[in-house]
């Protein structure tokens, strides 16, 4: 399987391994005693006495957002036509080379797993995982266990062709330890088998895959199964995985949203810039579409079928209408405190819409002349004489709009209907529009 490397870069990710593996490997008791999974399965256990018991299967640890490095709890052993659940307290011997217990006694009831616990050949391996420290989804091609802090843990994670052509050779192969290219098990965050929840420890919790840019989580989330991607949107919130979703090309966004429980899909519309989130609902079926719309609250729903209610390729079906309305007489202090309480939206407000005591629209002032006003007990009013405001209507073509904004170097035009403001549209926006197979950015903004 290819992995998908976007930020950091390939290099500075091995490096990133290497570090960790130094790091790991760094416990003495860990260096001399790491164990590959691969090279237990198949193996045969023993009693003391050197009696055949079974075959082991699988090994069972728990873990828990509170757990670096998961314990084992016990051994799944085949004995006759039975899977029997051994517990690791009855274990005598276990390391690379024999897995010796301490008793011939067994609890023949087919295994059934306890709240907490998997199975790391079943449920982990070849599974896709999430490695918080180099920002990428990996696939487990090898886990290693190692007699650690007491008990025996799962401590790492290995990648790559090389651990998987090592599962397919001699087991005396198979039980060789690669330790160079262990990824520290406390840098990973791992899925329930089956609810797909997010194992994200609670001493990560604030770094690693937390402080991941929107452009580096819409490529994570697009990396992931479908699963495995609730489970992550689960654990970060809908709001920081509404801002990736703006970085996701079409196509992604489409396929996340149709690929997600329609509540979690409505939560993320709803945190979504209107503009984006009419975008994401317009490329969906119908149906599909209105099942969301009926789940979002109804003022939100109502400004999303309006701008999905134009056409793609003019002003309506790319503006915004997330925008700062206020009156004239308002003072230019009072407006940059109502800036504030929407910086949510920053990306989408570069201007702010100027009203008279009727609410008809007189012009639309700037950010950056907003923040430079000498005055701020000033009304808004007295900075629209040196203002020259752009509008368009909401059924305008976008190349007509594109040659406002070139002819008045303006870097937004706001949107008319009937003489009222509803919408605002953007440079990078229309750049979007004009130019569908430029990859998506955003331009800086005043506010951040």
């Amino acid at each position: 399987m290819a992995y998908k490397v976007s930020i950091p870069s390939r290099r500075r990710i091995s490096g990133i391994r290497a570090s960790r593996a130094r790091r790991l490997l760094a416990i003495a008791e860990i260096r001399s005693a790491i164990i590959p999974l691969s090279g237990l399965l198949g193996m045969r256990v023993t009693n003391q006495a050197g009696g055949d018991i079974g075959i082991l299967l699988d090994i069972v640890v728990r873990w828990s957002t509170e757990m670096d490095y998961p314990p084992v709890t016990g051994l799944i052993v085949r004995v006759g036509g039975r899977r029997a659940f051994v517990e690791v307290e009855k274990v005598a011997e276990f390391d690379r080379h024999r897995v010796t217990l301490r008793t011939a006694k067994l609890d023949l009831r087919d295994f059934s797993k306890r709240h907490g616990e998997v199975l790391l050949a079943k449920d982990v391996l070849d599974h896709q995982l999430v490695d918080t420290e180099g920002i990428q989804v990996i696939r487990a091609a090898e886990l290693y266990l190692a007699h650690a802090l007491g008990k025996l843990r799962l401590v790492g994670v290995e990648v790559g062709v090389n651990a998987l052509f090592r599962r397919v050779a001699p087991r005396m192969v198979r039980s060789r330890a690669n330790p160079m290219r262990v990824i520290d098990w406390s840098d990973v965050a791992a899925f329930d088998e089956t609810s797909g929840e997010m194992k994200l420890r609670a001493a990560r919790a604030n770094g690693g895959i937390r402080r991941l840019r929107p452009a580096e989580l819409a490529d994570l989330l697009e990396d992931l199964d479908r699963r495995e991607r609730s489970g992550l949107i689960e654990a970060l919130g809908v709001e920081a995985v509404a801002d990736a979703l703006e970085e996701m090309e079409p196509e992604q966004l489409e396929t996340l949203i149709r690929t997600t429980s329609p509540t979690m899909a409505a939560d993320l519309v709803a945190k979504m810039e209107p503009d984006e989130a009419a975008d994401a609902l317009r490329d969906l079926d119908e149906d599909e579409r209105d099942e969301l719309l009926e789940l979002l609250e109804p003022g939100i729903a109502a400004d999303l079928k309006e701008l999905i209610s134009y056409p793609e390729d003019s002003a309506g079906g790319v503006m915004t209408s997330a925008i700062l309305e206020v009156e004239e007489r308002r003072s230019i202090g009072e407006v940059i405190d109502e800036l504030r309480e929407m910086a949510d939206h920053c990306a989408d407000l570069d201007g702010v819409v100027v009203l008279d005591e009727a609410g008809e629209f007189l012009g639309d002032v700037p950010l950056f002349d907003l923040l430079i006003a000498a005055d701020p007990s000033m009304p808004v009013g007295a900075l629209l004489g040196d203002v020259e405001t752009v509008t368009v209507e909401p059924l305008d073509d976008i190349a007509a709009v594109a040659q406002s904004l070139i002819s008045t170097r303006r870097s937004s035009v706001v949107v008319i209907k009937n003489g009222q403001p509803i919408g605002r549209i953007l440079a990078d926006d229309l750049v979007d529009a004009l130019l569908p197979e430029r990859q998506k950015g955003r331009f800086p903004r005043l506010l951040s």
